[in-house]
C-alpha cells in the first residue's frame, strides 16, 4: 500500500520544499513529511504535481520507459489553427531533435481561477487554448512546441498525468490517494508430485 498525493500547484511556485532564494516553495502548501515530487513543474506552470514517499511508485511515475502521458491546457498568444494544431499531432523538430506525435485540439476558454498575476491583456489582446497530451518530458517541452508553431505559451496548466486528473483541485489545494499494489497472478500449472514412493515399516 502507498500513498499518493495529488496537489494542485500555483503559479510561482517550487516544485521542491525548500529554497535559499526565499521563493514559495511546496512547503507553503503541503505539510506532509517526507514525501518528494515525481517529476517536476516549472516555477511559471500551473496544475497537478504528484507526490509520495514510496520512491518504487516516483520511479514507475517518472521513468520514461512507461510514457505517462501527461495533458496541458495551453493559453497561447494569437488565435492558433489547424494547421499549427495538425504540426503538434504530427511531431515538430525542436533544437534537441524532433518530438513524438501529439494530441492536439482547440479548446473553449476553461473554467478555471484567473491567474495572479493576471495576463495584460494591452500586451495579449488576442489569446487561445488547447489541450496538448504528450508522453515526454523534456525541459519546457510544451512552451518550446507552441513557439515553434507561432504561438507562444502564455499560461501552462498541467490537469493529467496518466490516470490521474486534477479533477476541480483549487490552486494549492491536494488531495490524497491509497494505491495497493496488485497482487501476483496466481499459478494455474499443478504442484509437482514428489517421485519418492512411502516405504512401508513393520511396527
Amino acid at each position: 500500500m502507498s500513498h499518493l498525493y495529488l496537489l494542485h500547484k500555483p503559479y510561482r511556485v517550487l516544485s521542491q520544499f525548500s529554497d535559499t532564494e526565499g521563493r514559495t516553495t511546496l512547503a507553503d502548501h503541503i505539510d506532509i513529511k517526507a514525501i518528494y515530487p515525481a517529476g517536476r513543474l516549472d516555477y511559471d506552470s500551473e496544475g497537478l504535481l504528484l507526490l509520495s514517499a514510496d520512491g518504487t511508485l516516483i520511479h514507475r511515475i517518472t521513468h520514461p520507459k512507461h510514457k505517462q502521458p501527461k495533458t496541458y491546457w495551453v493559453q497561447v498568444e494569437g488565435d492558433i489553427d489547424e494547421t499549427a494544431l495538425q504540426a503538434l499531432r504530427q511531431g515538430v523538430t525542436l533544437k534537441d531533435g524532433p518530438t513524438r506525435p501529439a494530441k492536439a485540439q482547440q479548446l473553449s476558454d476553461p473554467d478555471i481561477p484567473p491567474r495572479q498575476p493576471l495576463i495584460d491583456p494591452k500586451r495579449h489582446p488576442v489569446t487561445s487554448w488547447l489541450s496538448l497530451t504528450i508522453t515526454e518530458g523534456r525541459n519546457r517541452q510544451v512552451r518550446r512546441m507552441t513557439a515553434h508553431v507561432g504561438f507562444p505559451t502564455l499560461r501552462l496548466i498541467r490537469v493529467a498525468i496518466g490516470p490521474w486528473q486534477l479533477d476541480g483541485l483549487a490552486p494549492g489545494e491536494w488531495r490524497r490517494e491509497v494505491l495497493h499494489a496488485p497482487k501476483p497472478p496466481k499459478s494455474t500449472h499443478p504442484k509437482p508430485k514428489s517421485r519418492h514412493k512411502r516405504r512401508s515399516v513393520s511396527p
